[in-house]
């Protein structure tokens, strides 16, 4: 499946690395309504040119070979770290080859699995300043509007700091830091070019952009005013990214049944869905 796959020993040394632990604090099941479908088992499937999804039925998580290694975009539910590392193996990568982990947003459904992920692999992982506060903690910040579940995760003990506008370069792979926030203060998404040939596609890694929150929260009240502005922030953002091809965070976003879109206009489409969820949620608050 991939020009320079890996020998069976090798695949088969991978998985057994993969394989789970008996109680291991890192990887214990975080329970929730929604893990199942969260979770849904799915093969690995090549996205475009060197990029490929070796997440679940309900949470992308993204992995880009760069020719100098690889690079891993979010993390799921802590129980679902061993199938993505099972995912990469059959692709023909070594999961120790992952470099960088890139987190999209401190929460436990996208970030529950870096802290395995990054133990086992050996991989950097970064965030945006946010983000990075959120993952060393393993809890959700203070101004987060889900901060009443009080949803906990393993934390990361190490976290490289990257900002708005950035660039991550390793082999022939520029990944840039795109600041999307909104759902959290910190969420990052994360673009890049993926070729075929002479074929090249700009690649969106989108954090979620949709007003969820507790029930007693208002956005409407003035104190969170920073929060509907920087929603607002996020989705001009989403909005002017050069995008041939989106991946949102949550694989189902807004209904959608393929794991990644490629319909002219995927990031406008979803900045204006989030942008009109926001609007119809403040609409119902007034009421």
């Amino acid at each position: 499946m991939h020009r320079h796959l890996a020998t069976l020993t090798a695949c088969a040394l991978a998985l057994t690395a993969a394989a789970p632990q008996r109680d291991d604090p890192l990887t214990r099941p975080i329970v929730t309504d929604h893990a199942s479908e969260w979770l849904a088992p799915r093969p690995p499937v090549r996205v475009f040119g060197d990029s490929y999804l070796v997440g679940f039925g309900g949470l992308n998580v993204a992995l880009i070979d760069t020719g100098a290694g690889l690079i891993l975009i979010d993390g799921a539910l802590p129980q679902g770290a061993h199938a993505i590392l099972a995912n990469v193996a059959r692709l023909g990568f070594r999961p120790t080859d992952i470099k960088y982990i890139l987190s999209t947003e401190p929460h436990f459904d996208h970030a529950g699995g870096i802290a395995a992920l990054a133990r086992d692999t050996g991989a950097t992982v970064v965030a945006s300043p946010r983000g990075a506060e959120g993952l060393r903690t393993g809890r959700l910040a203070a101004d987060d509007p889900q901060r009443g579940y009080d949803s906990r995760f393993p934390p990361v003990r190490s976290v490289r700091v990257i900002r708005d506008g950035e660039r991550l370069t390793l082999g022939h792979s520029v990944v840039t830091a795109r600041a999307t926030p909104g759902h959290t203060m910190g969420s990052m998404s994360w673009s890049w070019r993926a070729c075929e040939g002479k074929r090249c596609k700009s690649i969106v890694f989108a954090s979620s952009l949709n007003p969820v929150s507790t029930d007693d929260y208002r956005f409407s009240a003035p104190a969170h005013a920073p929060v509907v502005a920087a929603f607002a922030r996020g989705q001009a953002a989403m909005r002017a990214l050069p995008c041939d091809i989106l991946i949102t965070a949550h694989a189902d976003q807004d209904g959608a049944t393929d794991r990644f879109r490629t319909t002219p206009g995927a990031c406008r489409a979803y900045a204006d869905a989030s942008r009109q969820a926001l609007a119809r949620r403040l609409s119902e608050e007034a009421r």
